[in-house]
């Protein structure tokens, strides 16, 4: 049982991890990327960061696009892959771009759940 429970666990992530890719493969191809989409998210331990300066810009992106985007599931704990990728966008000027188009694709709540004030009933 426990390495039936194990193989369903990796499974599992396997599965997110794919998913969290092609999110992020379908968002740089809508911007334009298509033929660079899979080399701008290939990182392996030999991939380095572009300019140290942009660390901290590819963090805060990084951030707001797990706070207010769910291209990312809510049970992910953020990869420093997507961290590399990140820092490419910027060097691309295409980072500010990359979250635009996230925020649309994949807003934090689905459109139908939103509830503006006029929507809103007295109490």
């Amino acid at each position: 049982q426990e390495w039936q429970k194990l193989n369903y666990d990796i499974y599992t992530l396997r599965q997110t991890r794919k998913e969290v890719r092609s999110r992020w493969k379908h968002i740089l191809e809508d911007l334009g990327f298509q033929k660079e989409a899979d080399s701008l998210l290939s990182v392996t331990k030999l991939s380095i960061i572009s300019d140290s300066q942009n660390m901290g810009k590819a963090r805060d992106i990084l951030l707001k696009l797990s706070e207010e985007t769910n291209i990312f599931p809510t049970s992910w704990e953020l990869s420093e892959r997507y961290l590399f990728v990140v820092d490419r966008l910027i060097a691309l000027d295409a980072a500010d771009e990359f979250f635009k188009m996230a925020s649309v694709v994949y807003p934090k709540r689905p459109a139908g759940e939103r509830v503006d004030d006029s929507q809103k009933t007295p109490q």
